[in-house]
């Protein structure tokens, strides 16, 4: 039966869960608060100069596939999807560093580089990681944990794979060398995770990496952003831009909720919405407390929520072909551990830091204009309930990483700076309203996983549902796209 369906937030879960929602027939409205579509995936254009604010890291890009195919489409009628190698360049301390790719040969090579006892241990690590992979994505990740039983068949399983484990602990548990252990423990971060307390469950990232590949969309991750704007119109969806919602509408003395009032004032009714906005925003902000019995202010605050981020997006007068800089790089600091201890735990801005520096005119040089290139460089950052004040903070943060920069890889750079925008948590509490600007929403520990994480279909209202980075199974593209594939099935069940 078609439903008049609402979305609120247009980031790749909503987007992903209007095309499934309108190829099922429902009537959807898509409700967006800024100028462009995208949430996290937003676009900024300056003088030639092309930056995505990410993600930037495509895989599983058989899920972007699946989109099309079930609107009976094809993908490369919209944007083209281009494979990365290598799929990281990481760099140690003393700038040395480890290229990998889907070749384990390859990946055996250069694990030799740096320990060759470790080859046989990496060979290990990723046949016990195999059975992580095939139970926590391919089995689970679209399926919806909402209720306790749905954790309890799956416990035998999470204790058998060592999830109570730490992902660095679990590869350290195959790997030696404490660099090699930093590159193959690192992708929690990627979600928003501290490597050193999230669930070994998500060590199956490398794995999924090494299964399909890292791509790159030519144009930039927005080209993917337009591409699904267009299918979601062609299907009959409808986007409104500049369109801020201020509550959701709940049904008196009923368990359901019955549309949205934007901050104009209008209404919109609905027989379902569908939130891709934070899921801590969504119901601290966007529906009163006396309706909440679940998801009262107080549990919102004693959730962890991942850290937030630094990014400086700038354009240079010059290209930089003669660095060692690969499309994704990855700056590990030497001090590790206690960096990320910093970051999740202390929560004071270190001194020192571990950078992602994005380089896309490596593989796209059209981004920048002729005999210029693009980069952006993030940098993991203590969320907004440390206290610190950014106000004061982000300048001499921002000389610092630059001057690191210039010293160790980009010569001259900031002579050469033709365009410079920068953000802090401050950005994403503000425009992307996410709560304390953390930037990967409800932080991915085991107890905030599956079942212990926000449901897709809330636990307050029946027809109330999430899609995005704070509901299971969680940030990146892969979780929050699965996130929309379980919204949908629920919707049509």
């Amino acid at each position: 039966m078609e439903k008049k369906i609402i979305i609120i937030g247009s980031g790749f879960g909503g987007l992903a869960a209007g095309v499934r929602l309108a190829a099922q027939g429902h009537e959807v409205d898509l409700f967006e608060q800024r100028d462009k579509p995208g949430g996290r995936a937003y676009v900024y254009e300056s003088n030639g100069y092309t930056f995505d604010t990410g993600p930037t890291v495509i895989t599983a890009p058989f899920m972007l596939y699946d989109l099309f195919e079930l609107a009976g489409r094809k993908l490369e009628d919209y944007f083209k999807l281009v494979p990365l190698n290598p799929f990281y360049r990481i760099f140690r301390a003393d700038g040395k560093y480890l290229d990998y790719n889907d070749d384990e040969s390859f990946i055996l090579s250069e694990i030799e580089k740096f320990n060759p006892a470790d080859k046989e241990g990496y060979q290990r690590f990723m046949s016990r990681t195999k059975a992580i992979f095939e139970k926590g994505f391919v089995e689970l990740a679209d399926k919806p944990f909402l209720h306790l039983s749905d954790m309890l068949k799956v416990a035998p399983d999470l204790i058998r794979l060592r999830s109570h484990e730490s992902v660095y602990r679990y590869v350290s548990g195959f790997v030696q060398d404490e660099f090699l252990r930093r590159c193959f423990s690192f992708h929690p971060l990627l979600i928003g995770g501290n490597p050193f307390d999230a669930s070994s469950i998500y060590a199956m990232i490398h794995y999924l990496e090494r299964e399909w590949g890292v791509h790159f969309a030519l144009g930039g991750t927005g080209s993917i952003v337009k591409g699904l704007v267009r299918l979601f119109e062609e299907l009959g969806g409808r986007l409104h831009l500049n369109a801020p919602v201020a509550e959701i509408l709940v049904e008196e003395g009923k368990r359901r909720v019955k549309g949205i009032r934007l901050a104009d004032g209008t209404i919109h009714q609905a027989d379902a919405v569908v939130s891709n906005a934070d899921v801590a925003f969504t119901y601290r902000s966007l529906i009163p407390a006396r309706y909440r019995r679940v998801f009262t202010d107080w549990r919102i605050e004693r959730m962890r929520y991942s850290m937030s981020l630094v990014v400086i997006y700038f354009g240079t007068k010059r290209r930089y072909t003669d660095t060692p800089l690969a499309h994704h790089n990855i700056i590990l600091s030497e001090r590790y551990q206690g960096l990320l201890n910093d970051i999740f735990n202390r929560k004071v801005l270190a001194d020192d830091f571990s950078l992602y520096l994005h380089m896309p005119t490596k593989t796209d040089p059209s981004l920048a204009p002729e005999g210029g290139e693009t980069f952006y460089v993030l940098s993991p950052v203590p969320h907004l309930g440390s206290g610190i004040d950014w106000a004061q903070a982000a300048k001499p943060y921002r000389d610092r990483i630059m001057q690191f920069l210039e010293e160790r890889y980009l010569p001259d750079l900031q002579a050469n700076i033709v365009v410079e925008h920068m953000v802090d948590p401050r950005y994403y509490e503000g425009a992307l309203s996410s709560y304390l600007g953390a930037a990967f929403s409800v932080q991915p520990i085991l107890t905030q996983s599956a079942w212990f994480r926000p449901h897709n279909r809330s636990e307050e209202f029946d027809n109330l549902y999430f899609a995005g980075a704070g509901t299971h199974p969680g940030a990146g593209l892969p979780g929050v796209l699965s996130s929309a594939k379980i919204v949908a099935d629920l919707i049509g069940e």
